[in-house]
């Protein structure tokens, strides 16, 4: 009895072990998954960048998630998740060969959320870097990362009616849903009350 207990011991021990090291999928592998699943489904993929610690990242996730908008995204995109740039006590929960692909992809230097748009052979259609009139994909650009401000949420929306089937309707309700990412304005502290000199050092 003894000994099966402690062989069950060591087999929950060992399989927690596994489960507390587990790796997160490579990149390459969750890159050709996507690809698979666009081309059989006639989909662009979406392909999105992103960490533990990033507070738009989460944003982003938030807004494509909202049902407000999810079914027009999952109607025309495959949405992928890379893990990248993680702090070190958190190195696990990046994808392997991410941050390679990231800069295969020039986002290395744009901040997160980075996302890039391609086809099902891989090709880049678009991604979040607002670039100089006339700039190749090739060139560096400003990122706008998780959009929010009126010209960020017009960058995305062209890009989405650019390589998706998403009609005006749709797009106008997906640019509403993001703007409220929009921080709220500043609110100016009331200026204080002024004090009467007849209620100064008075009890």
């Amino acid at each position: 009895m003894k000994k099966s207990l402690l062989i069950l011991f060591v087999l929950f021990t060992v399989k927690s072990g596994f489960a507390q090291t587990a790796t997160m999928p490579a990149s390459e592998t969750v890159l050709k998954d996507a690809y698979a699943k666009a081309a059989k489904e006639n989909k662009k993929v979406m392909l999105i960048f992103h960490a533990s610690w990033c507070g738009w990242c989460k944003k982003m996730e938030a807004s494509l998630n909202d049902p407000m908008v999810k079914k027009m995204f999952d109607d025309n995109y495959v949405i992928a998740k890379l893990d990248v740039m993680e702090q070190p006590a958190k190195k696990n929960l990046e994808n392997p060969g991410s941050l390679e692909v990231m800069t295969k992809l020039k986002g290395e230097k744009s901040g997160l959320p980075f996302w890039v748009v391609l086809d099902a052979k891989g090709k880049v259609l678009g991604d979040s870097q607002v670039r100089p009139a006339g700039a190749s994909l090739d060139t560096y650009g400003e990122n706008v990362g998780c959009p929010a401000s009126k010209e960020e949420v017009a960058f995305f929306t062209k890009l989405l009616k650019a390589t998706s089937k998403l009609n005006d309707g749709q797009l106008a309700i997906i640019a509403n849903r993001f703007a409220q990412n929009q921080p709220a304005p500043a609110v100016a502290p009331k200026p204080a009350a002024p004090v009467s000199p007849a209620t100064v050092g008075s009890k």
